[in-house]
């Protein structure tokens, strides 16, 4: 299975004339945030594979019509019963099967101004707590909790940078330990040098930076 991942910038690649050509044996789509809903739509319609998408803390246009309400007393509400925007799956803070693939997903990034769409790592260990009965049943159902683990942010020490917009969740270090999800698939983090690191191994997890795009073969 091909997976093209994408996330932070609209790539000149995907968004060509002959992109479907390009990409024709891709399998899935999975957007790490941080990308407007008119492209993901784009992407939607020109490679007609599934796509599952979370949310940023930019491009926050449609972020209300899955969290109700806006962000107060840093507490945001779910609204579990909206899973679909623009041809796409919205997989933040929900444990989803796509196909034979087990996928969870976690939106937004660490806090760093007190805007939408960003947690303290308490807020998103709790946010992440709530999805373990779900990974259990995964677990029991299909012998496994887990394969993909969407994110926008990085994990702590993990691709990410010193400071606080760009620090990663320390959070999902444990999460990654106990669940062992094959891939964290992540944006947030620009790569602009060659050198940059866009995969890592932490545990028995493959560590993925999505910026811009970036093929895995599952």
């Amino acid at each position: 299975m091909k997976i093209l991942c994408i996330s932070d910038q609209i790539d000149p690649l995907i968004y060509s004339n002959n992109a479907k050509e390009r990409f024709q044996d891709i399998d899935l789509v999975l957007s790490a945030g941080d990308l407007p809903m008119e492209y993901i739509d784009y992407v939607v319609s020109t490679l007609n594979r599934p796509t599952l998408f979370v949310f940023g803390n930019h491009n926050l246009k449609n972020f209300n019509r899955f969290h109700g309400g806006t962000r107060t007393k840093k507490r945001t509400t779910i609204d579990d019963s909206t899973t679909h925007l623009a041809g796409a799956a919205y997989v933040g803070f929900k444990v989803l099967k796509e196909g034979k693939l087990l996928i969870a997903g976690a939106s937004g990034s660490l806090e760093y101004n007190k805007g939408e769409s960003q947690y303290s790592d308490g807020e998103m260990n709790r946010k992440l707590i709530k999805m373990i009965p779900r990974l259990l049943y995964n677990k029991l159902r299909y012998g496994r909790y887990l394969d993909i683990f969407l994110t926008h942010a990085p994990p702590l020490g993990i691709h990410d940078k010193e400071d606080r917009c760009h620090t990663g969740f320390k959070s999902f270090l444990w999460f990654m330990r106990i669940f062992k999800p094959k891939y964290l698939i992540h944006g947030h983090i620009h790569l602009y040098d060659l050198q940059d690191i866009r995969v890592s191994v932490y545990e028995q997890t493959t560590v993925v930076n999505a910026f811009s795009h970036h093929i895995i073969h599952f």
